[in-house]
């Protein structure tokens, strides 16, 4: 039998069940342990998987997210905050925490750069969201533990 933690948001879910802080610690717990890899990353328009397949991603301590393909690594950086940036404890529910991706180049890594809302996260799985400001598309990013 396997047992995992769960946690789904609605956007308009009210927040007398999540309390932003143990949802950020939850999070940076789960993603702090172990490798990931990409499983699904649509952008906009297309379906990207592919551009990231061949790389595993740490995210460490320190912020530090490194992706490698066993020969090259990218460096770049990762948080969990909530929408008002800060990752202490707040007023706000857990439809305000974003988890943070930053790379500065190369481009498909940049294009993963972004305040992801989180859809859902496990222990071995994240589901992240970003609908665009600019021109009202959609990105999708899926990472699960390898």
């Amino acid at each position: 039998m396997n047992t995992a933690s769960t946690c789904e948001w609605e956007h308009d879910d009210d927040d007398s069940h999540h309390g932003s802080s143990q949802n950020i610690s939850a999070i940076n717990s789960a993603v702090n342990s172990g490798t990931w890899k990409v499983t699904y990353y649509f952008d906009t328009d297309s379906e990207e998987t592919t551009q990231f397949a061949s790389y595993t991603f740490t995210f460490g301590d320190n912020n530090q997210l490194v992706a490698t393909d066993g020969s090259n690594s990218v460096q770049g950086t990762w948080s969990v905050t909530n929408s008002s940036g800060s990752s202490r404890h707040g007023d706000d529910d857990s439809s305000d925490v974003d988890f943070n991706i930053f790379f500065s180049s190369p481009g498909n890594f940049a294009d993963l750069s972004d305040d992801w809302d989180i859809v859902l996260y496990t222990a071995n799985r994240i589901e992240l969201i970003d609908v665009s400001g600019g021109n009202g598309g959609t990105d999708i990013l899926t990472f699960e533990k390898i």
